[in-house]
């Protein structure tokens, strides 16, 4: 009897193993597809400004996306988005770029993104450093932006 519950324990064990191995190699994929989908969105996002085109980013947010802009409304869906976007451009931003700095969680469902960005006018001017944070969905379109929160760093100049 003695045998039976030891063999069944350590079979047990074994399982137990043999799943959480899987389960964090699910994990790591999911992880570095979140990565990937995260780096092509922000390598093609102020390409938009320079374009004056949000059609080239706007898919990158989640169709119940929300901006959290300092100092404004709440400003959620891709139509207000496009809009919030537009008036960017109307004011003068026409580049810059977004440096991840840090990425949490598992990339199953959710991952949350922390990073750095700059924006630049027409002449490569700085207009303005930011830090922010953006927390991505996975979607049945893939990777999306579903909140995406920042604010201003003083300018150095």
């Amino acid at each position: 009897m003695k045998a039976k519950l030891f063999f069944t324990g350590a079979m047990l064990l074994v399982l137990v193993f043999t799943c959480s191995g899987y389960l964090h190699a699910q994990t790591g994929a999911a992880y570095t597809e979140a990565q990937h989908a995260i780096a092509a969105s922000n390598a093609k996002y102020h390409q938009a400004f320079a374009k004056n085109d949000s059609s080239i980013f706007i898919n990158s947010y989640a169709e119940d996306a929300c901006i959290l802009a300092p100092g404004m409304q709440l400003v959620c869906g891709r139509g207000a988005i496009a809009h919030f976007f537009t008036d960017g451009y109307k004011m003068g931003i026409r580049g810059g770029k977004l440096v991840t700095t840090k990425l949490y969680g598992d990339g199953v469902d959710y991952i949350t993104e922390e990073g750095w960005g700059q924006i630049v006018d027409k002449d490569g001017k700085l207009i303005d450093e930011a830090k922010y944070i953006v927390v991505w969905k996975k979607t049945s379109e893939g990777w999306k932006m579903y909140r995406d929160i920042f604010n201003g760093n003083p300018v150095t100049k």
